[in-house]
C-alpha cells in the first residue's frame, strides 16, 4: 500500500493525499475526511517521501559531516538533530571524509534524496588555505536548496553561515598568556581549514599586538591524537616554551600527559590551553583550561535561521558569528599572576 493506492481509492490526486497527511489547510473538510477514512480503512502509514509529493517539501534536512567520530562533530549533529525534530523535520546524515571528491559525491547523494535544505558541519567545507579544496560544489548546491554551514564562512547566494569567533578567542587567549608572563607560546594545530586559519591568525596578531616576536618555529602542525602527541612531543623541548595553545583539547591533553610523565609542573612551569571545551577537559589532572566555541549555540542558531529561511523570511543574514569563552581550569593560573615570571 502506497500513496498512489490511497489516491486512487479516494478518487483524488496524490498531491491531495500528501496535503492531508501533512495537515495542510488547502484541502476542504469533506475531501480531508474522505481521504482520512480511506487511510484508516487501508491501514496506511505514510512515509516521509510520500508526504513530500505534491507539496514540494520532504520535511527532511541533509546533514553532511566529515566524520562522526570527532567530539565536536558528534556534539553538533546531536544538537542539530534535536533542533530539527523540534520544528518538525527529519534528517539524513552522511559522513564525507575530508577529500574534495568525496565531499562532492556525498553532497550529490543527499541532494538526490530531495532534501529541503543542507547543513554542512565543520570548517573543512569552507575550503582550505592552499586552495586544494574549493567550494564551487557548495555554491552549485545552493542554486537548488538553502545551504547552512557550521563554523565556516562561504560567501554566496542562498548560503547561511554560523561560525564561532575563533580569531578573537585565540587572540584573547594568547594575550592573556603574555600578560601572565608566558612569552614562549607554542601554537598547535592539525588542520589548514577556515577555522584553523582563523585561530592561527588570532595567535599571530596577538603576539604582534603585545610586541612579541612571531617565531614560525613555535607554530606546530601535528596529528590530533592524545597518544601520538604524548609520545612525540619531546622533539619540541629545545623551543623552551612556557605555554601551549592547542586548537583541539586532544592535542592539549597529549602535551599535558607528556609533561606529567617528565614531572614538569603544570601550570607553574608551563600553562596549557585547549580548544572546544569537550568532556575530555575534566578527565585530566589537573583539569584542562579550554576555549568553549559554543557548539550548542552555533547549532541552535543554525536551526533558528534554517526555520526562518524555509518559512520564506527574506532578511536572514548570510553570516552569523558567535562569541567564544575561555573556561579556566587547572592548567592555567591567571589569577595567581607573578610579574617576575
Amino acid at each position: 500500500m502506497n500513496i498512489y493506492d490511497i489516491a486512487e481509492m479516494a478518487g483524488v490526486s496524490i498531491a491531495t493525499v500528501s496535503r492531508v497527511v501533512n495537515g495542510s489547510s488547502k484541502v476542504s473538510e469533506k475531501t480531508k475526511n474522505k481521504v482520512l477514512k480511506v487511510i484508516e480503512e487501508a491501514g496506511y502509514t505514510p512515509n516521509v517521501f510520500a508526504q513530500g509529493l505534491g507539496l514540494n517539501t520532504m520535511h527532511t534536512i541533509g546533514i553532511l559531516v566529515p566524520t562522526i567520530s570527532d567530539l565536536y562533530m558528534s556534539s553538533a549533529v546531536s544538537y542539530l538533530e534535536e533542533g530539527l525534530h523540534n520544528i518538525g523535520y527529519d534528517c539524513i546524515l552522511s559522513c564525507s571524509g575530508y577529500h574534495a571528491t568525496e565531499k562532492d559525491s556525498h553532497l550529490q547523494m543527499l541532494l538526490s534524496k530531495r532534501i529541503d535544505a543542507l547543513i554542512l558541519v565543520g570548517s573543512t567545507y569552507a575550503g582550505s588555505e592552499d586552495k586544494s579544496h574549493n567550494t564551487d560544489y557548495i555554491r552549485r548546491a545552493s542554486e537548488e536548496i538553502p545551504v547552512f554551514l557550521l563554523n565556516g564562512i562561504i560567501e554566496g547566494e542562498n548560503i547561511y553561515c554560523t561560525a564561532s569567533n575563533d580569531y578573537q578567542a585565540t587572540f584573547d587567549a594568547t594575550r592573556r598568556l603574555i600578560e601572565d608572563g608566558r612569552r614562549r607560546i607554542l601554537f598547535m594545530t592539525d588542520s589548514r581549514s577556515y577555522s584553523a586559519n582563523q585561530k592561527k591568525k588570532g595567535y599571530i596578531d596577538a603576539l604582534a599586538a603585545m610586541g612579541e616576536k612571531v617565531d614560525p618555529d613555535m607554530e606546530i602542525f601535528i596529528k590530533n591524537d592524545v597518544d601520538y602527541v604524548r609520545k612525540s612531543f619531546g622533539q619540541y623541548d629545545d623551543l623552551r616554551y612556557n605555554a601551549v595553545l592547542a586548537t583541539d583539547d586532544a592535542m592539549a591533553i597529549g602535551v599535558l600527559k607528556y609533561l606529567t610523565d617528565r614531572s614538569v609542573a603544570v601550570p607553574k612551569d608551563i600553562s596549557i590551553i585547549g580548544y572546544n571545551n569537550s568532556s575530555l577537559c575534566v578527565c585530566t589532572t589537573p583539569e584542562l583550561t579550554s576555549i568553549d566555541n559554543k557548539v550548542k549555540l552555533v547549532a541552535t542558531q543554525t536551526i533558528e535561521r534554517l526555520e526562518e529561511v524555509l518559512h520564506g523570511e527574506k532578511m536572514v543574514a548570510g553570516k552569523n558569528v558567535v562569541a567564544c569563552e575561555l573556561i579556566e581550569r587547572g592548567t592555567t593560573a591567571f589569577s595567581d599572576m607573578d610579574p617576575r615570571r
